[in-house]
């Protein structure tokens, strides 16, 4: 979207913000490539695999009961205390935290924003930690404060200066989108600095629950008025449709924050809803997310054992989304991502966070079933792609083998040598797949969705400097037809088997 120009009287620095999109890409997708809704596995949103509550009978939770439970109360204003929401969510977090300490919030972009409109005002400094959630930027431009960025890998050593300067500063944990999780300890150093430096801390905990919740420094709230704790019900419960979150600080800060925020910001759906959820024995530790962890970390191993492949390096993660480096691909994260979409697979495309440029991508974890479509997918589109691209070199190769000869060894091939040491890469991609004839070393492989795939990893006859030679003749001579493939296969691979 580029910038607006209005000559309405609103702050300059609003023209230059975007919207959030997420909502609606699977619509986008589904139109733009004609893929009905339902059939698209959205991998770029990094909610639960496990399901909602409602999809496990154990829990007792029925969804419709609650949504009519609900609906009860709408033709009342909601109670603006939200004293049961605020007691459940108190619960819920356990650590000693009571209902004076909670916040009510419609999800964590407005927890976000009521923090900036009480603490930022025009031109304060507020620092970013980066790469990280972009809504932490846009909620503080709309109150016009002076955004600085520092890496990840600094906040700990923050000059002192600086943190003088900074009115707030975010720290995502896990962070998103690398999946990073900092220990208890850490984050405590972290806010006890902060405090000396009257910097107020924010600290996102909204994937915690379904990380490690022992590491939560909610209980360090009331020894410190600086720190604020953020946490989102709608990842952890896999219900983002739902609006529902809740912030964390002392019973002063929070006294401040529940006058200022906007009054009745949850419906009665979103209240009962969530009340029910945290009500549920166990809190952060209840079966249901107890079994999602073990799923998320089952699921993790296999998906990064999937993912380590020649151009992509998963990164460690913590929590139920990968970030992957593909720096060594020659795909760039938008094309890959628009590639997957063709297929039906979401991924996020992480050009958009900053200055991160367009070697990223992060993969939510899936069910099994979905890891396997998802890799599966990834598969098929570096095999399109890199047909397209072996077909258009094979077309330049033939045009300049007709004065020069055939082209020899790609040694800046991602994937040289991908048989033997000095091959010739003048067919990157073998024009007779798939021949199916197992003389060749080639063989028929399960395939992750079901099925059976022709693969050519022990074949490596195309690449023979002799046979590419007999091959090349045929075609610089004929051109590239069905007619002279079915001759070169005759009268050079043949005499080969």
């Amino acid at each position: 979207m580029s910038e607006q120009k209005t000559s309405l009287p609103v702050k300059e620095h609003l023209l230059k913000l975007k919207p959030a999109f997420h909502g609606g890409l699977i619509r986008k997708v589904s139109q733009e490539y004609s893929i009905p809704e339902d059939e698209i596995l959205d991998a770029s949103a990094s909610l639960n695999p496990y399901g909602t509550p409602f999809d496990h009978a154990y829990t007792r939770l029925n969804l419709q009961d609650l949504l009519n439970k609900g609906l009860e109360k709408m033709e009342q204003y909601p109670d603006n205390r939200y004293i049961d929401f605020r007691e459940a969510a108190a619960r819920f977090v356990g650590l000693g935290i009571t209902a004076d300490n909670i916040i009510p919030g419609n999800g964590s972009t407005e927890i976000i924003r009521l923090v900036a409109e009480c603490t930022v005002s025009t031109g304060d400094t507020v620092l970013i930690p980066q790469p990280t959630f972009s809504e932490y930027e846009v909620q503080c431009k709309v109150l016009g404060a002076n955004i600085k960025y520092v890496r990840q890998e600094d906040i700990f050593d923050l000059d002192s200066d600086l943190l003088d300067e900074a009115r707030l500063i975010f720290v995502c944990n896990p962070n998103n989108p690398t999946g990073k999780l900092l220990t208890r300890e850490q984050i405590s150093t972290l806010a006890e600095k902060c405090a000396k430096h009257k910097t107020i801390l924010f600290v996102d905990e909204a994937f915690i629950e379904l990380a490690d919740p022992s590491q939560s420094v909610a209980d360090m709230v009331e020894g410190n008025e600086y720190l604020f704790i953020q946490r989102s019900l709608t990842k952890s419960f896999a219900i983002p449709g739902i609006r529902m979150g809740f912030g964390i600080a002392s019973t002063s800060f929070a006294n401040i924050l529940n006058n200022a925020r906007l009054s009745w910001n949850l419906g009665c759906i979103a209240d009962t809803v969530a009340t029910a959820l945290m009500n549920m024995e166990g809190g952060a530790d209840s079966r249901y997310l107890v079994e999602s962890r073990d799923l998320i970390e089952a699921e993790r191993n296999f998906l990064m054992e999937k993912l380590s492949r020649r151009g992509f390096k998963p990164i460690e993660s913590s929590i139920n989304y990968i970030f992957v480096d593909i720096s060594e691909l020659s795909l760039n994260s938008t094309e890959l991502a628009g590639r997957m979409a063709a297929h039906g697979v979401l991924i996020r495309d992480c050009s958009s966070f900053q200055e991160i440029g367009d070697k990223f991508i992060r993969i939510a974890i899936r069910t099994r079933e979905e890891n396997e479509k998802i890799t599966g997918t990834i598969k098929q589109v570096i095999y399109e792609w890199g047909r397209e691209q072996a077909e258009i070199q094979l077309a330049e190769n033939i045009e300049k083998a007709a004065n020069c000869g055939r082209m020899g060894s790609n040694l800046e091939c991602d994937y040289y040598s991908c048989h033997f040491e000095g091959q010739d890469c003048t067919f990157c991609f073998c024009p007779f797949y798939p021949c199916e004839d197992e003389r060749t070393g080639g063989q028929w492989i399960d395939s992750s969705s079901g099925g059976k795939v022709w693969s050519c990893l022990y074949c490596s006859m195309i690449h023979k400097p002799e046979v590419v030679e007999k091959i090349l003749a045929i075609l610089v001579e004929e051109g590239r037809t069905e007619e002279s493939l079915k001759k070169a296969w005759e009268l050079v691979m043949e005499s080969y088997l």
